[in-house]
């Protein structure tokens, strides 16, 4: 087989036009509620075998060979990085009594960790993932101090998968401690006091299995792990939890794997018995929870899918009220709570704001963020009543500001070491534009479109549309300085706010999961229409991407209407819906996707599966698929079976490309500098030149 390889290696790469890979099939088949399918690819799905492992190495070696081509061809890569030089950094946060940021000081090593004293202070290096590790492709991916800053907590990830360790420092003398926790994965860190932590451990022997975060530990400094002491473990019943210390306690919420109920527990941290009352049993209004402050409960009440804050004590939580209520069609993201103010952070039409209230519910004063941008709220300064912000959007870094809640004061901030930089470009130099389209089934489906100012509206313009339309999750913008080039050379950016998502609230996200989860894919079908039908772009000039669950969206687009795209890019995506929950986390998805044992979630489910949509005869647009080999979340052998299938059709004249990152996980290569602007670079030239060709 390795010899067969070296020589289809040598015959593909000489012949590169065809860009035709033969991927052997292996019989196989899977029967449910009377429906059999075959499957060809199934041997693909064992990662680790060497016939596989040689099998990715040419995919691999094709795809960057093309890679390489096409960023010599362009100038993203300088573009990007003379942006980022250009562009300005967000306020650092704070946590305790220190202030923190993450520097590059190596591009070619991972980000370093920074505290301050003092705000005005020149920061100091705190934790430098490459002095532990010697490696350059660890990365810190958390960091959680101590009740009274003695120790810090961080998280590290190795090789980009989510399963991490934790290491301590002790701030006194600056020393690493002896403490290595492994195995630790979707995991925050709570401590109880500056004696210890408590984490989530994973259980897994095989690296893409059902995935085994069930347990909540407790660990001592100074223990081995092996000392360390189980307290709460839902292995028999496979439900979520997560859990946070507050006011002496430790708290654990915990939600059925249906997601039907969730039960409430908090156990005193007088000593290290963690005995756990359920304050709320089998609780069946799904309450998001949002905070916990002298026994009253805060949560967002499900009957109001915009959002409100509602309480009640924990000792009568039947006796429910609302503190703030909901305001239509005004999104509430995010609520903080201060020691004098509550921060109810909205979205509406694309903008952002914050109001203040006092713990009373009673209105104090609202704040709009500038520009329509987004905003991240920093850290409060109780002396003065100034909340530190930070601002940013698709086309301009982080604006940092201070806001005086006494007076309504706002000012730009910026001190010896957080400096000001003049803008990139002009606040007028792209246009910004949040609409709405008609769906098929005539909804209004907002939409933000960017592209510069002037720009003609011709139908020939290289346009790439993205969305994620899943899970109740809101779209939020993200400065990227790949983008920005993109936009100044011309192109146009959309992002579809689709049903699924839950940028209009809870219901939104109801109307695009499951059994209505077509109605996702048809809004995001419906939104390439609208560009093409508007005059923004053509079939030609058409790129789609997405990641995740927007990987996943992409592929039900890609087959279900080839002919609206030129270019396609899924990012670790979900494409055998069939299989999905055999692996890793994917068996928490059912409430999104269906449940395959119940025939007619079964039938929905294969009406979507990108692999299993895939026509022989149809040439489907060019196509660059990109996974990674550690990601432990979407594993690999989704897109490698969706790239076998769709190369090996006598149909596909367009090339099919799969990446796959190398020492990378979900969030793809990001453990410096180079490997991000690389994999930048590769995306948006290899998006570029097809839309211009």
């Amino acid at each position: 087989m390795t010899r067969y390889l070296f020589i289809l290696l040598f015959v593909t790469v000489n012949t590169f036009s065809q860009q035709k890979i033969e991927t052997k099939k292996v019989s196989s088949t899977f029967s449910k509620h009377g429906i059999t399918i075959q499957d060809d690819y199934a041997w693909l799905e064992n990662a680790s075998d060497k016939e596989v492992i040689d099998w990715a190495t040419l995919q691999n070696n094709i795809c960057e060979q093309k890679l390489n081509e096409v960023v010599k061809n362009y100038n993203f890569s300088f573009k990007i990085k003379d942006y980022d030089y250009l562009s300005t950094n967000a306020l650092p946060s704070k946590k305790g009594k220190f202030y923190y940021n993450t520097y590059r000081i190596d591009k070619n090593k991972q980000s370093v960790l920074y505290y301050r004293e003092n705000l005005n202070d020149l920061g100091k290096p705190l934790v430098n993932p490459y002095d532990i590790y010697k490696d350059e492709n660890i990365v810190l991916s958390g960091y959680y101090p101590s009740k009274n800053s003695k120790y810090l907590a961080f998280k590290i990830s190795l090789n980009g998968s989510d399963r991490n360790e934790i290491k301590f420092k002790d701030f006194a003398n600056k020393k690493y401690l002896d403490d290595v926790l492994t195995d630790v994965k979707f995991s925050n860190v709570a401590w109880n006091g500056d004696k210890g932590i408590f984490y989530k451990r994973n259980s897994n022997k095989e690296f893409f299995e059902k995935d085994s975060t069930y347990q909540l530990f407790y660990h001592k400094i100074g223990d081995l792990q092996s000392k360390d002491q189980l307290i709460f473990d839902t292995s028999n019943s496979k439900s979520n939890f997560s859990f946070f210390t507050k006011e002496n306690k430790l708290y654990v919420i915990e939600e059925s794997i249906d997601g039907t109920t969730k039960n409430f527990y908090y156990s005193n941290l007088t000593n290290d018995s963690f005995q756990f009352n359920n304050f709320i049993k089998d609780d069946k209004r799904n309450l998001d929870f949002i905070s916990i402050i002298n026994d009253t409960f805060y949560f967002s009440d499900e009957k109001y899918p915009w959002g409100n804050v509602c309480h009640f004590n924990i000792n009568n939580p039947t006796d429910i009220k609302i503190l703030i209520p909901q305001t239509y069609t005004h999104l509430l993201l995010n609520t903080l709570f201060l020691d004098k103010y509550i921060i109810c952070k909205y979205k509406n039409s694309g903008k952002y704001y914050m109001n203040f209230y006092n713990h009373e519910g009673k209105f104090i004063r609202k704040f709009e963020a500038p520009h329509s941008m987004d905003f991240q709220v920093r850290f409060y300064d109780e002396k003065t009543d100034e909340l530190f912000v930070t601002f940013y959007s698709y086309t301009i870094s982080s604006l940092n500001y201070k806001l005086n809640i006494t007076t309504g004061a706002n000012d730009i901030y910026f001190n010896d070491y957080i400096v000001p930089k003049p803008t990139l470009f002009p606040f007028s130099y792209f246009e910004t534009k949040n609409i709405t389209y008609k769906s098929r089934d005539n909804k209004d489906i907002p939409i933000v479109i960017i592209h510069k100012k002037g720009i003609v509206l011709n139908g020939e313009n290289p346009t790439l549309l993205k969305a994620y339309g899943g899970f109740g999750n809101v779209n939020n913008p993200k400065y990227d300085t790949g983008l920005l080039h993109f936009l100044e050379k011309g192109g146009i950016y959309a992002y579809a706010e689709i049903r699924g998502g839950g940028e209009k609230g809870k219901n939104w996200h109801e109307e695009g999961r499951n059994l209505k989860k077509n109605n996702s894919y048809n809004d995001f079908i419906d939104a390439a229409e609208f560009l093409i039908n508007e005059k923004y772009t053509n079939p030609n000039k058409l790129a789609i991407t997405g990641g995740s669950n927007g990987g996943l969206l992409v592929g039900v687009a890609m087959t279900r209407r080839p002919d609206l795209f030129k270019v396609v890019v899924p990012v670790v995506g979900v494409f055998d819906l069939i299989k999905f929950e055999n692996y890793t986390v994917g068996e928490h998805w059912k409430k999104e996707y269906g449940n395959i044992e119940i025939k007619e979630e079964f039938e929905n489910i294969l009406s979507f599966s990108p692999l299993h949509n895939i026509k022989e005869d149809v040439n489907y647009p060019t196509t660059l698929i990109i996974t990674s080999e550690n990601d432990d979340r979407v594993p690999p052998l989704h897109s490698y079976k969706f790239a076998a299938k769709l190369q090996n059709r006598s149909a596909q004249k367009n090339p099919i490309y799969l990446q796959i990152q190398e020492k990378s996980g979900h969030y793809g290569k990001i453990s410096n500098y180079e490997k991000r602007v690389k994999q930048e670079s590769e995306f948006y030239s290899f998006i570029w030149e097809h839309l211009n060709n």
